[in-house]
């Protein structure tokens, strides 16, 4: 659930005319050469290896140094702690772009997340549905005795609470998901994906033509219906909007995070025995998670000017490949930053450098790779950050999966793993076969 939202993006600085920094010509970077070998071979890290464990490949670049660029994938990749937080956190040089702009679309419908009234209704629908949607999905396997954490648990979760928050009716929510699913794989560079995703984009936006207008006419207490009656500026809101604010959100934070979390508790028996006993540190388990094995492994940012960094020139329009797997696992950040230690004392908030703090994040604004927030944890007259609501309802789930089971453990014969389906995609535990005991 957390996205990079409020961070500027390349297509608002370009319709802003920013065009200040002078131009060099592309072979000005052809001519770079580094003083040592490559730490990864060509193309690498785009393989089946980068996918199944990024860690090592990661680990290789951080020791080689601030920055790697990687030629064949066109970029830039930063893998150091500090150097991430510090492109994070600089809007002047570095931007975003949007989904729709990966996908050719970027004039479709409008992003309207950042209206405060939407905020507002998403907030108080989460915080509503959470506690009887996490119930409800508990029980419908509580009483077998095995289940499948990943399939059953994780991936479900987010899915019908964003319908239950939004006013899906629950007998339209298979196909909602799953057309919310491929417009959410779409927007990567797979060319059948991408089709894929723009057919669902349409398909949705015929679905919620008539959902919109029905609840324009009678609104309910959804999110739905908030943006059926929000008023902004230029013409009146219709399903493109809505299909664009759903498709620059994010559920996948919330997911990856809760399998890999569990996945983690169940291969480290101690510290799910310590979790389960001191019920405060499931909270603390899940930031160690974002740090450990963050489900998102990396956020892309563009250089708005060329820019000289990491003794590098990056010209303008390069992507710059900001690394939270890499960033989350420094050394010189983290003590023994290979341990899955719940509770470990440096995961503090940081604030780099200055800038404003990221409400709800373990260590600074990595984890979740958006824009620092410039609100109170607290603040007056909008809800609180989304990164705090999505650890509050992942800490939620999670005490209704433990307040449910007992001697709760990996099937005999489970190995689980944590890997990604494709470049880009979520980094997290696919399959999770447990048994326990009902209460």
């Amino acid at each position: 659930m957390s996205a990079d939202y409020g961070s500027p993006t390349v297509e608002h600085e370009a319709a802003a005319g920013d065009d200040e920094a002078g131009y060099r010509s592309y072979e000005v970077y052809q001519r770079e050469r580094v003083g040592s070998p490559p730490p990864v071979k060509p193309g690498q890290l785009r393989t089946q290896d980068y996918l199944d464990d990024p860690y090592t490949l990661l680990a290789s670049l951080r020791n080689y140094g601030p920055s790697f660029r990687d030629w064949q994938g066109n970029a830039f990749w930063i893998t150091h702690y500090n150097d991430v937080t510090s492109v994070l956190v600089d809007s002047a040089n570095f931007a975003t772009r949007s989904k729709r702009w990966f996908y050719g679309l970027a004039t479709f419908g409008r992003d309207l997340r950042n209206n405060v009234p939407f905020l507002t209704a998403q907030a108080a629908g989460i915080d509503k549905h959470a506690p009887v949607v996490a119930s409800e999905i508990v029980e419908a396997f509580a009483k077998r005795g095995t289940a499948d954490l990943a399939t059953e648990f994780a991936a479900v979760f987010p899915l019908q609470l964003l319908g239950r928050t939004w006013g899906i009716p629950d007998a339209d929510l298979p196909v909602f998901a799953e057309r919310y699913l491929r417009m959410h794989r779409g927007f990567r560079w797979n060319t059948a994906n991408q089709e894929a995703g723009k057919q669902a984009m349409l398909q949705l936006v015929s679905y919620f033509t008539p959902l919109l207008a029905a609840r324009r006419a009678d609104p309910q207490d959804d999110v739905l219906s908030t943006l059926a009656t929000l008023e902004i500026d230029g013409p009146a809101i219709d399903a493109h909007d809505v299909v664009a604010t759903l498709l620059e959100g994010d559920h996948e934070t919330l997911h990856g995070a809760l399998a890999n979390m569990w996945f983690l508790l169940l291969t480290h028996p101690e510290q799910l025995n310590m979790v389960n006993n001191t019920r405060r540190l499931v909270k603390y388990a899940y930031l160690e998670t974002l740090r450990h094995s963050t489900p998102v492994l990396s956020g892309e940012r563009f250089a708005k000017r060329e820019v000289e960094r990491f003794g590098l020139l990056i010209p303008e329009g390069a992507l710059v490949i900001c690394s939270a797997a890499g960033a989350n696992r420094d050394e010189t950040i983290f003590a023994d930053a290979d341990q899955f230690i719940v509770g470990r004392k440096d995961l503090v908030q940081r604030e780099p450098r200055g800038q404003y703090r990221a409400d709800g994040l373990p260590a600074g604004i990595t984890p979740a790779l958006g824009t620092p927030s410039k609100f109170p944890a607290l603040p007056v007259g909008r809800p609180r950050s989304l990164y705090a609501i999505t650890r509050d309802v992942a800490t939620i789930a999670s005490h209704a999966l433990l307040d449910a089971t007992s001697n709760l453990k990996l099937a005999p014969g489970a190995q689980p793993v944590l890997k990604s389906r494709g470049y880009g995609e979520l980094h997290t535990c696919w399959h999770l076969p447990v048994t326990f005991a009902a209460k």
